[in-house]
């Protein structure tokens, strides 16, 4: 094998994993599968964790996977080895062609369409892979930085949960018999704290993180424990309150949850299984006019940026929703097929998705969001899953802040929440210009008109 510079930090080089692949679809084919793709990838990192001043945990983690995907006809079969020696590959392709041959007919089981598969030069570099040469006194220095920071930020902060740093990346190479070639490096590095506020039955804990495909843009360990520790003081002294319904603001971390349920609720597995709320929702109204949600593969740097997705299919810049009204599903090869429609390249996932409003103003921060959400409750935090896609039900432990005309009166904790996500993403009212990126989502903090709260 030849040896990737130790720059890198990978063990097997671009030209090793072609070769593994292609040695794996040539003995795929000589089994006799009328089609098969084949997958390599090696991953490596550092985590280190501190608590109260003193190391914790180093651990270096080493990965790496041949994955391979056979089918006779449409039969299916998969099976991985993390052995890249040639009788292990043999052995791991063997036991794909078996499953595949004693598996049940699925029609709609295949790779994708030629005609969807991006070609080798039209994969853009989309600059994803940063590595961070850092070694665990480094990271153990930065990590007691930020927890520190927090420390230093109150008296009244007494505890920790501790602080993490993480430098992680990863490359593959994948193929298949359709005509697809592609693969690429990528990382992704962070810093993180969870301080604890106040002692005895008055404690209150909170966490903050940065997370970046680059350890140049991570922000400062002081800036996220500080922060980290803010949050935690301004929970002490919660209380509950009197059950009611009221207008509800979510945080912004938290409001990209609710476009990952609106993702989840059109994506191809949960409409052909007819498991969504958002059945048949393709042209129509499911959010208000001035919300907007576009999808865009190609940020450099991008947590969700892929030149294709999992299937080696072309991915696109759209629009997935247009005055609130759905543009189009997240659909892989299969789910297309079941349900009589094309790929739009999202196997594996979105990509990059920022919902916006029409309605925002550049100087919509949250103390402006505030002001919108007037009297009812600003919530920081959820517990809980209780999410039922199916009918849209929505219940969930909160904690977070009460607000009276405009202003943080107080802080709460031990309520829940509930409505229903179509009413919920129906009664969007405003989207906040205080943005924030939580993995593939981008979105300001989402103000909802309706929500009952149940307290004391």
């Amino acid at each position: 094998m030849n040896k990737q510079s130790a720059q890198d930090g990978f063990s097997y080089s671009r030209p090793d994993f072609e070769e593994l692949v292609d040695y794996a679809l040539g003995h795929a084919k000589k089994l006799g599968a009328t089609d098969a793709g084949a997958e390599a990838s090696e991953g490596c990192g550092l985590s280190v964790s501190v608590r109260k001043g003193e190391l914790e945990t180093v651990e270096r983690n080493r990965d790496k996977s041949l994955g391979i995907t056979v089918y006779m006809g449409s039969q299916r079969g998969n099976a991985s080895t993390s052995d890249f020696s040639r009788p292990a590959i043999e052995r791991t392709v063997q036991a794909a062609y078996d499953i595949a041959r004693f598996t049940a007919q699925d029609p709609v089981a295949g790779l994708p369409e030629f005609e969807d598969v991006v070609p080798l030069d039209a994969q853009p570099d989309l600059d994803l892979f940063h590595p961070w040469n850092i070694d665990s006194e480094r990271a153990a220095e930065l990590a007691l930085r930020c927890e520190r920071a927090a420390f230093d930020t109150d008296p009244r902060i007494l505890n920790s949960e501790g602080a993490g740093v993480s430098a992680q990346q990863s490359h593959f190479f994948s193929s298949h018999t359709h005509g697809f070639r592609g693969g690429y490096s990528s990382s992704r590095h962070s810093i993180s704290v969870a301080p604890i506020a106040g002692k005895g039955d008055e404690m209150q804990r909170d966490a903050w993180y940065s997370s970046m495909r680059s350890a140049e843009e991570l922000a400062s360990p002081e800036s996220v424990g500080r922060y980290a520790a803010e949050r935690a003081l301004a929970r002490l002294k919660s209380r509950k309150i009197a059950t009611r319904e009221c207008p509800v603001l979510f945080e912004s971390p938290l409001a990209a949850g609710l476009l990952g349920a609106y993702v989840q609720a059109t994506s191809g597995g949960s409409l052909y299984r007819k498991s969504s709320f958002l059945l048949d929702s393709l042209g129509k109204q499911v959010l208000p006019e001035h919300i907007d949600v576009v999808e865009d593969p190609f940020l450099r740097r991008g947590k969700g940026s892929a030149p294709f997705d999992e299937e080696g299919v072309r991915t696109r810049a759209r629009k997935v929703v247009d005055a609130g009204h759905v543009e189009g599903y997240f659909l892989s090869s299969y789910s297309a097929r079941k349900l009589g429609m094309k790929t739009t390249g999202n196997a594996g996932g979105s990509h990059n998705l920022t919902l916006s409003s029409r309605l925002t103003q550049p100087g919509d921060d949250l103390v402006q969001m505030l002001k919108k959400l007037g009297t009812g409750l600003f919530v920081i935090e959820l517990m809980g899953q209780g999410v039922n896609y199916v009918t849209g039900d929505y219940s969930r432990g909160a904690s977070g802040f009460w607000v009276e005309n405009g202003e943080l009166a107080f802080p709460v904790q031990e309520i829940t929440i509930a409505g229903n996500l179509k009413d919920m993403l129906l009664g969007i009212q405003a989207v906040g210009a205080d943005v924030y990126n939580y993995g593939a989502k981008t979105v300001g903090s989402i103000l909802v008109d309706r929500m009952k709260v149940a307290g004391s």
